[in-house]
């Protein structure tokens, strides 16, 4: 039985948890829109994924082990190639608030797929957990997503808000990205993929 009086099973949670399965659901069925449509779909219901993250509730976890992932690498990049797929030249933009800058000759290309992709991997693997129904798992997973919201993705949504506002207010049309899928895919350096990385310092491996 629920207990309401949980701040797992707040409202403000609860909010969290439907506006992310939204986000999930569109992410996991993008090769079924046209890119411009799945733009205007992110520009609605990014803004309300970062209003309910940021009143998430501040919980301690229980567990000192960390949180099971479910969320594969080949997940992350299929995610990453449909949605880049669809973008075609709606998909990179220059970062302007990447701390890389400050060790660049010039602005950052970043990519709204691979942000999109990132998110999504935090935000899935949220969802599985909190499905369990178990306090103590859902109230871990609570206090990760909001943790991860505050130091990793939430920037990126947020600069990812911008660069499709950018592109749907262009009056531009997605065009084919010119860059060829196997250049990218012979380019990107798994071992240094970013969510496993940051896992691996936030878990404390390798100390």
């Amino acid at each position: 039985m629920e207990n309401s009086s949980e701040p797992v099973y707040s409202r403000n949670v609860v909010e969290f948890v439907a506006v992310a399965n939204e986000f999930c659901k569109y992410a996991e069925r993008a090769e079924e829109l046209k890119g411009d449509d799945l733009l205007k779909i992110l520009q609605r219901i990014l803004p309300m994924m970062y209003i309910k993250a940021s009143l998430l509730p501040v919980l301690e976890p229980f567990f000192e082990d960390g949180n099971e992932k479910f969320v594969t690498e080949s997940d992350w990049v299929r995610i990453d190639e449909t949605l880049r797929d669809r973008f075609g030249t709606a998909d990179d933009y220059l970062e302007v608030f990447d701390e890389k800058l400050s060790d660049s000759e010039g602005p950052v290309v970043s990519s709204v797929s691979e942000n999109m992709a990132d998110i999504y991997q935090d935000i899935k693997n949220f969802l599985l957990l909190y499905q369990t129904g178990t306090p103590e798992v859902m109230n871990d997973a609570v206090w990760e997503c909001k943790m991860n919201f505050e130091n990793f993705w939430g920037q990126k949504l947020v600069n990812s808000m911008r660069a499709i506002h950018r592109f749907l207010y262009s009056g531009e049309e997605i065009g084919k990205n010119e860059k060829e899928t196997k250049e990218n895919d012979e380019d990107r350096n798994t071992a240094d993929w970013f969510i496993s990385r940051r896992q691996r310092d936030i878990g404390g491996e390798g100390d």
